[in-house]
Parts: structure tokens; sequence; C-alpha cells
């Protein structure tokens, strides 16, 4: 088809969409006269944290070649993220709030050393 062919085809979907986006304007304009505004979201009950209280924060510290990720809530370390120059991160929880990091061990199996992935699959 050469071009004249296409330029009409052309003017008809502009003319579909201007038209499609005039019927949106119009409908949205057309509201019922009945609406009740939505009430307030009430503040939070006492003693549940605002959610800015929850965000937690990351203070990253370079010790040596290696750098540690401390995450803390509200002031208080509660992970802690070693990245060592060579091999693989690993993580360090405070999983009782009682001070103590530990790595993550499961069925509750104190280690004493990290844990790395050797492999995925």
């Amino acid at each position: 088809m050469t071009q004249t062919a296409v330029l009409p085809r052309t003017k008809l979907m502009v003319l579909v969409v201007a038209l499609s986006a005039l019927s949106l304007v119009a409908s949205a304009q057309n509201r019922p006269p009945d609406l009740i505004p939505l009430p307030e979201i009430p503040a939070p009950p006492p003693g549940v944290l605002a959610e800015d209280e929850l965000q937690p924060e990351v203070r990253i510290v370079k010790r040596g070649d290696d750098t540690v990720e401390e995450h803390r809530i509200n002031g208080k370390l509660y992970m802690v993220k070693v990245i060592p120059s060579h091999g693989v991160p690993y993580y360090l929880f405070d999983e009782k709030g009682d001070g103590v990091l530990a790595p993550r061990a499961p069925d509750g199996i104190q280690l004493s050393v990290p844990m790395w992935v050797i492999g995925t699959f």
C-alpha cells in the first residue's frame, strides 16, 4: 500500500483516541449528588509504634578490608551483616533481644562459627 492509504488510518486512530478521552472526562464529571466524604484515618492506639519509628536504620562501617552493616530499630541493634573482602557475606542476629549476637542456626543449635552458602542449585 502507499502512504496515502496509511494516512487516513492514522487519522482514524487519532480520532478514536480523542473521542475516548473526551468520553472519560465526561463520565468523571457525572457524580451522584449524595456522596458522603470518607472519615479521617484515626491515630494508632497507644502502645503501637508509628510507621516512622519502625523504619530500620543501617550504619555501614569499614573494618579493615571487611564491611559491616549494623541494622537497628529505635537505636537497638538487632542484626549485623558482615561482608568480608574475600568470601560470602554472613549475618549475626540478636534473636532473644538480650544484645548477644549469634549466627542464626537451624533447630536452635548455637554455632561458634558463621555459616556460608557453598553452592546453590
